[in-house]
């Protein structure tokens, strides 16, 4: 499903965050990217969607080069992939249910369907009865289901995670780690960079250290 290909990410004036990076994610895999802070982790998820576009190299998502594709076309390429990153980018003028509803709405999905979908994905993080909150009602880890739903709901094939637990109580950062494993058990691709990949038992790991793939 993904390839990168000798990907090097450098900014200026001589930042190199990643160098020389190849691999491959398969349809249904469960992935860490680990290593320390600084090593590229956040960088190499970005990639993917086309937030970030690589230095050199190429990035393939279902055989597409990503790095070719102009701003008109990376939302269209986005639309299989759910995306959880540090900065949430809740909107705290409206209530939970409107924040998961919110990309259905973007991308013209019928009003009543809309709710059903919004509602099951509350549901399947457990956020179900606090949909008429608003977002600074809830607690981090609330806060952190919610974004996953809000990923979720329109059924991407790609997960993409940054540190989802980063902020999180132990019983908390396991029990969203769950949420993860759950999607990959029904088929999610999912990519997870966490720099406690004990969270998720059975993933691959990619191991970065200095922007290199070790």
């Amino acid at each position: 499903m993904i390839q990168f290909d000798r990907i090097a990410k450098r900014y200026p004036p001589d930042i190199t965050a990643l160098s020389d990076v190849s691999a491959e994610i398969a349809a249904g895999e469960l992935v860490t990217i680990v290593g320390h802070s600084g090593a590229g982790k956040s960088t190499l998820l970005k990639l993917i969607p086309g937030i970030e576009r690589p230095t050199a190299g190429v990035v393939l998502v279902n055989g597409q080069n990503v790095g070719s594709l102009g701003h008109g076309a990376l939302p269209y390429l986005r639309r299989n992939m759910g995306l959880v990153f540090q900065d949430q980018k809740l909107l705290f003028d409206r209530s939970v249910l409107a924040n998961v509803l919110l990309p259905l709405e973007i991308t013209g999905f019928p009003g009543r369907d809309a709710q059903r979908r919004a509602e099951a994905a509350l549901d399947k993080v457990g956020l179900l009865p606090r949909a008429k909150a608003l977002p600074v009602a809830l607690s981090g880890g609330e806060q952190q289901r919610l974004a996953i739903a809000r990923a979720v709901v329109h059924r991407p094939g790609l997960l993409l995670a940054d540190e989802p637990t980063a902020y999180l109580d132990a019983a908390t950062a396991r029990d969203v780690a769950g949420i993860f494993i759950e999607f990959n058990r029904v088929g999610v691709v999912v990519l997870v960079a966490t720099y406690d990949d004990s969270l998720f038992p059975g993933a691959r790991r990619l191991q970065l250290d200095h922007g290199r793939l070790t």
